[in-house]
């Protein structure tokens, strides 16, 4: 596991979230004061998925989301799971799970939600998913250590690494490496490489450390501005008028918005 995250929202309007592809899968729990679904709605460019359970699991995704939650007080806990998660803790190949949503009949998960539903506290919540997702992982074991070696790689090198580096370092050929790293995280690297700089981007946007959004893509290498600006609009809900923006000023006009 990545890490958990908790939010709770004790307002009665609706609101709506934007969030930028991660490249790691994950859980969601999320219930209303009323014990009814708190998300009436997620939304990708290619699709809307609605009447959603209390536990539910996403796989990879490079699109950019909208998530709706219905005007009412809520609950959320998403477990953010490591890349490789789908493949060491489920065994399954993960490239079978992009931009996917599965329900708790889907991963052995429906007394869970129930638990989750009619616990008392988010610290009994967190032990319940906590319990669950070390029993998945005793039952699997599986590992691919080479995969989960470049994972590391590339988020210590992400404004420089390329696939061929990684190839060369690993001593393996692209095409296995391609099928191996697919199967583990769900897409090719070269596609989780450039989610990822995006997503390192966004962080270094709300650092305080840049004064233009030039400059970030600067730091990362992208090879010229139109090159950043096109990766931007792909998986993230900034425009290039924002690109063209001081840092302060897209933080004051993206208020509200949340990149995960």
């Amino acid at each position: 596991m990545e890490c958990f995250r908790i939010a709770e929202y004790a307002g009665n309007r609706p609101l709506e979230v934007k969030v930028c592809p991660s490249g790691y899968p994950g859980m969601v729990y999320q219930m209303a004061a009323d014990r009814t679904a708190a998300i009436d709605m997620i939304a990708i460019r290619s699709g809307q998925a609605a009447d959603l359970p209390a536990l539910f699991l996403h796989g990879q995704g490079s699109e950019p989301s909208i998530m709706r939650f219905k005007a009412k007080p809520y609950t959320t806990i998403q477990v953010v799971f490591k890349p490789h998660a789908l493949y060491s803790l489920f065994g399954w190949d993960a490239g079978g799970h992009l931009q996917r949503l599965l329900f708790p009949g889907q991963f052995g998960a429906s007394e869970l939600e129930r638990a989750l539903v009619e616990a008392a506290s988010n610290e009994e919540r967190l032990g319940l998913l906590h319990r669950f997702l070390a029993g998945k992982l005793e039952l699997s074991g599986r590992r691919d250590e080479l995969v989960e070696r470049s994972l590391r790689m590339i988020r210590e090198q992400i404004g420089t690494i390329a696939v061929q580096d990684l190839t060369t370092s690993l001593s393996i050929s692209e095409r296995q490496f391609q099928k191996r790293f697919a199967r583990v995280v769900g897409m090719p690297p070269h596609l989780f490489i450039r989610v990822r700089r995006v997503n390192e981007a966004l962080r270094m946007m709300h650092s305080g450390q840049y004064e233009r959004l030039a400059d970030v893509a600067y730091a990362l290498n992208y090879y010229d501005q139109s090159h950043f600006i096109r990766d931007m609009k792909l998986f993230s809900w900034v425009s290039p008028k924002h690109i063209a923006m001081k840092v302060s000023e897209f933080h004051h006009d993206l208020a509200g918005s949340s990149y995960l």
